[in-house]
């Protein structure tokens, strides 16, 4: 499912552009504060790593996963969603990723990414990433686990409502438009892959984190 074919160390063993998984996993794995990130093409990679890491803080830096010393592991492969927001309300925005665990760090790819709404909450960006990730596995047929961080996004999901205190209005109507949406979807759909509860405690952050924190 990767449609990364080449991989940009900011911070590794030895900084490049390697065009293979494997190369890049012996350059990151087992360093704490390693920084990279997978490209669909040589020339995006020679420029990001040129670029260097500033600016890809708020582009979404791949997070490490480290599971070497944990005893409890996610399933896998999976894909994982997380949402961010600036401000409550705020610019708000959501994506998905397709994670392996089953490799060390996890390769992660990224699968999908909202647009950035004007006048959205986070709970609202959780709940909107939870539903697109079982959406577009209906479409497509597939079968991976979904993992999210948020308790409040997975019960509204339940429910099949969003059940935000956000009122709408003119700046977030396209936003709520999207929720009906969701909803609409939730309520003529089952959901046929299983939603989990991410454990940042043990695992750290999701790998679909935004790295703004």
């Amino acid at each position: 499912m990767s449609k990364n074919k080449f991989y940009v160390v900011w911070a590794g063993r030895t900084p490049g552009v390697y065009d293979s998984w494997e190369a890049c996993k012996r350059e990151v794995v087992g360093q704490k504060r390693a920084l990279y990130k997978g490209f669909p093409d040589r020339t995006s990679a020679d420029a990001a790593f040129a670029r260097g890491f500033t600016g890809f803080e708020k582009d979404g830096a791949v997070p490490v996963v480290d599971l070497s010393q944990s005893k409890e592991r996610p399933l896998s492969p999976a894909i994982a969603v997380d949402a961010a927001c600036a401000g409550n309300p705020g610019k708000m925005e959501y994506q998905g990723v397709f994670v392996d665990f089953g490799v060390q760090p996890p390769m992660r790819s990224d699968l999908f990414k909202s647009p950035v709404f004007p006048h959205g909450t986070n709970n609202i960006g959780e709940f909107l990433a939870i539903v697109h990730a079982v959406s577009l596995q209906k479409k497509h047929g597939w079968h991976y686990p979904v993992y999210s961080d948020s308790v409040n996004a997975q019960l509204w999901v339940r429910q099949k409502k969003c059940k935000t205190k956000l009122q709408r209005n003119a700046k977030n109507a396209a936003l709520f438009d999207l929720i009906e949406r969701a909803e609409k979807w939730l309520n003529e759909n089952t959901i046929e892959v299983p939603i989990l509860k991410w454990k940042t405690e043990i695992w750290g952050e999701i790998p679909a984190d935004f790295g703004r924190k």
